[in-house]
């Protein structure tokens, strides 16, 4: 085993200082909300709240989740999250497995008609006006459909597919298992890890939207988070847009509200990230290299 020598341990004394110094850069602006959020409203309207707390309060953040929108919207962001996860990584898992059959008919053309649609698409004024041939405007369903399949995350299922052992499939059919067997009971269990990555990235990016939401919601009460969240942030007067009464927000400044209500519409990702990161470069790793 080669020996480290000075100018090695060096450089990856200068790599691990960098990258901790551009980690912390990357989180200041958190930082710095999170603290206007629980500080107090004249401190944040003077100037003087920088990446600590300037007189401590939760006041603003009660304000906040206490808002009936704030809920409502908060809700329909998870479920609309969760529909869309499980719909999404079940759609893309059943089309990634034949497209891993390199016999199958027409794949060449197959896979390049998907390759086409992750450098192409109609547009933003032909998907408004599909969806509301299709009667999806103010509907859920708009949210949901648009996004089900990613051809990024379909062919990093597709590759993962097809690093498993061919021999695993072929004992099974041998044994009379049929494709559909063969794909619950032995290639899907299998692909725990890789599922799991793609699971998270459909999960992050339907909580995560608020353009769709944007193009086809205008009902107040189908308003997802990140919608609402972009609602208070633009509204000059964040009282409006949180439902509030003056003598409730008479001591509340829009920054501090904007702040608060970051703060709250990140908090669920925050909680389940650290237990779902683990996935991330295992899965992609698993997916990306055959063998």
């Amino acid at each position: 085993m080669h020996k480290k020598t000075m100018g090695d341990r060096s450089l990856d004394l200068f790599i691990y200082l960098f990258l901790l110094l551009m980690g912390a850069v990357t989180l200041l602006p958190l930082a710095n909300v999170l603290s206007k959020a629980v500080s107090d409203e004249s401190a944040v309207i003077s100037g003087k709240v920088g990446i600590f707390p300037v007189g401590f309060q939760l006041q603003t953040m009660k304000y906040v989740i206490s808002s009936s929108q704030f809920m409502n919207s908060i809700g329909i962001s998870f479920l609309v999250m969760i529909a869309g996860t499980v719909l999404a990584i079940a759609l893309t898992a059943l089309t990634a497995y034949p497209l891993s059959k390199r016999n199958l008919p027409g794949i060449s053309l197959i896979m390049l008609l998907f390759i086409f649609t992750m450098l192409f698409n109609g547009g933003i004024i032909p998907n408004y006006l599909l969806m509301k041939e299709l009667h999806l405007i103010n509907s859920l369903w708009s949210l949901i459909l648009p996004a089900l399949i990613s051809v990024f995350n379909m062919l990093v299922i597709k590759s993962y597919y097809e690093s498993l052992p061919e021999s695993l499939e072929e004992s099974a059919k041998m044994d009379g298992a049929r494709n559909f067997t063969v794909l619950f009971r032995i290639v899907i269990p299998l692909s725990g890890p890789v599922l799991a990555t793609i699971a998270l990235f459909y999960a992050v990016y339907y909580w995560n939207d608020y353009f769709n939401p944007m193009l086809y919601i205008n009902d107040a009460g189908l308003k997802p988070l990140q919608l609402y969240l972009r609602d208070i942030v633009m509204d000059a007067d964040s009282s409006s847009a949180l439902n509030k009464s003056a003598d409730d927000m008479m001591n509340v400044s829009p920054e501090v509200v904007r702040s608060a209500t970051v703060i709250a519409s990140i908090l669920p990702m925050l909680l389940v990230y650290p237990y779902l990161q683990k996935h991330f470069v295992k899965g992609v790793l698993i997916g990306s290299v055959k063998g």
